[in-house]
C-alpha cells in the first residue's frame, strides 16, 4: 500500500516539476508528505536538518525560497522580466549575449534557478525564437545566465563556503564577484559565437507568435522590488564597518536609557495620524490623499473595537478589490508605445539608483548623528529609511544577525521604514504639485 502512495507521490511530484513549479518548494512538500503517510512527520525536518552543516543555513535557504515565493505571488518578478524583455527585442544581433546577461541579473534577485528559468524562460525564450534564432540556442542562452545566483547574500552555497572559511557572506561574494561577471560575459560570448558558426543565430521560423505581452502594464516600482536585497547588502557593504554593523540597539537603550516617559501610548497612538495629516494639509495639500488614507488606515485600527468591524473591512475585502481594479484599469490603458522606447530601461535604471541613493543617504545621516551622540545607532537602521515595506527591514535584519546572532534590529528598522513610507508620500505630494 505504501509503495503505491509513493510512487502517486513521486508522479505528482513529477508533474508538478514540469508545471515549472519551485523544484525545492515541490520536493520538500513531497518529502514531508511522504513521511507523514509513514506516520513519522518530524522525520523530514530532522534529516533537513542533520544535511545542514549548521542550523543557521536553514534560515538562508528558507528567507531565499520564500523571497522567490513572494516575488513570483505579487507578479514582481513578471514585472521585471517583461522590463527587460522589451528592451532585449530591440537589441538585433546582440539578442543571444543580451539574454544571457539579463538572465544572470534576474537571477541575482531570484536565487532560484529552477525559479528564474521559468520566469525569464516565457518571455526571453519566444523573443528569440521570433528573431530567428533557433529554440535550442534560444534556451542555452537562458541556462547560460542561470548562475547570477552566485551574487545574492542568500543563496546557501555562499553561506556554507562563509562558515567554513569563518568569514561574512559578504566576503565571500566580494572575493568572486569579479570571476562570476567575467564568467557570464566569457559565456555569452561563446555561445553568439557558436550561434554563428552553426547558423543557428537566424533563419530559425517559429510556429507561432509569442514573447512579450504587449498590453502588459509594467509597474515600476514592482519591477525594482526585486533588486532591493541585491542594493540593500551592496550599499551597506561598501559604506558600513563591520564594528558599526555590530552596534546592539538593545545594549545602547540599556547604557542610555530615554528620559522621555510615555504615559499614555494609546492616545498617542490616536493623536499621531490626526496631527500628521493636519500638519500635510497645511504645507503640502497635494500629499493630502496619499498621507489621509495612510493615516486613517492608522486611525482606526488605533481607536480600538468600536472601529474594529471598519478596519477588518479596509484591510481585507476593501483593499484586495481596489488592489484588483486599480491592476485592471491601468493594464488596460497601456499601449506598447508606452515601454517599447528607452523609457522603460530608464526606469530600471532611474529606480535603482533611486533606492541606492536612499539608502545611502540614511546610513550617512546615522553616521553623522553617531559623531555627537553618546548613544550610537545602527547604520542599518538608517538603511531602511524608504518604502519598500517590510522587506527592506528583513534584509537589514539579516545582514545584522550575520555579524552578532543576538543583535536582532528588526522593529527599529521598521520605524524608520514607516518613515520612509510617510516622506515618500508627501515627495510625491510635493512632485505632483509641481509637476502638475
Amino acid at each position: 500500500m505504501f509503495l503505491i502512495i509513493g510512487a502517486l507521490v513521486v508522479i505528482g511530484v513529477i508533474y508538478l516539476l514540469l508545471k515549472r513549479h519551485e523544484s525545492r518548494m515541490v520536493l520538500i512538500a513531497a518529502g514531508i508528505l511522504m513521511c507523514c503517510i509513514a506516520g513519522n512527520p518530524m522525520a523530514s525536518l530532522d534529516a533537513f536538518a542533520k544535511s545542514m552543516t549548521n542550523a543557521g543555513l536553514i534560515t538562508s535557504v528558507c528567507s531565499c525560497m520564500g523571497f522567490s515565493w513572494c516575488m513570483k505571488y505579487t507578479g514582481c518578478d513578471k514585472h521585471l522580466v517583461v522590463a527587460i524583455g522589451k528592451v532585449l527585442k530591440k537589441m538585433g544581433f546582440l539578442l543571444i549575449p543580451g539574454a544571457t546577461l539579463a538572465t544572470f541579473v534576474v537571477n541575482i534577485a531570484i536565487p532560484s534557478a529552477a525559479g528564474c528559468s521559468a520566469a525569464v524562460g516565457v518571455i526571453f525564450i519566444p523573443i528569440m525564437m521570433s528573431a530567428g534564432i533557433h529554440p535550442a540556442m534560444a534556451a542555452a542562452a537562458v541556462k547560460s545566465g542561470t548562475y547570477g545566483s552566485m551574487l545574492n547574500p542568500g543563496l546557501v552555497h555562499n553561506a556554507v563556503i562563509a562558515k567554513l572559511a569563518g568569514v561574512q557572506v559578504t566576503d565571500v561574494i566580494a572575493n568572486h564577484m569579479l570571476a562570476t561577471v567575467v564568467g557570464v560575459i566569457i559565456a555569452a560570448a561563446v555561445l553568439t559565437v557558436l550561434a554563428v558558426v552553426l547558423k543557428e543565430n537566424r533563419g530559425f521560423v517559429p510556429e507561432g507568435e509569442a514573447g512579450v505581452d504587449e498590453n502588459f502594464g509594467i509597474n515600476p516600482l514592482f519591477a525594482i522590488m526585486p533588486l532591493v536585497p541585491v542594493i540593500i547588502p551592496l550599499v551597506v557593504k561598501l559604506l558600513c564597518s563591520k564594528k558599526e554593523l555590530m552596534i546592539n540597539m538593545k545594549e545602547q537603550e540599556k547604557l542610555y536609557p530615554s528620559k522621555t516617559e510615555i504615559k499614555n501610548l494609546r492616545v498617542l497612538k490616536i493623536i499621531f495620524p490626526i496631527a500628521v495629516t493636519t500638519i500635510v494639509a497645511l504645507f503640502v495639500p497635494t500629499a493630502v490623499p496619499l498621507i489621509g488614507m495612510l493615516m486613517f488606515g492608522n486611525l482606526i485600527k488605533e481607536i480600538g473595537s468600536d472601529t474594529s468591524r471598519l478596519f477588518d473591512a479596509a484591510a481585507n475585502s476593501i483593499m484586495n478589490a481596489a488592489t484588483i481594479f486599480l491592476g485592471l484599469s491601468v493594464g488596460a490603458t497601456m499601449t506598447s508605445e508606452a515601454f517599447l522606447n528607452w523609457t522603460t530601461i530608464g526606469i530600471v535604471v532611474g529606480g535603482f539608483l533611486a533606492f541606492a541613493l536612499s539608502i545611502s543617504g540614511g546610513i550617512f545621516f546615522v553616521k553623522l548623528f553617531n559623531l555627537f551622540s553618546k548613544k550610537k545607532i545602527n547604520p542599518l537602521i538608517g538603511a531602511t529609511g524608504l518604502s519598500a515595506v517590510p522587506m527592506a527591514s528583513r534584509v537589514c535584519n539579516e545582514i545584522a544577525t550575520k555579524y552578532d546572532p543576538k543583535n536582532h534590529v528588526l522593529n527599529y528598522c521598521m520605524s524608520s521604514n514607516i518613515s520612509g513610507v510617510i516622506g515618500s508620500a508627501v515627495a510625491a505630494g510635493v512632485l505632483i504639485s509641481f509637476l502638475g
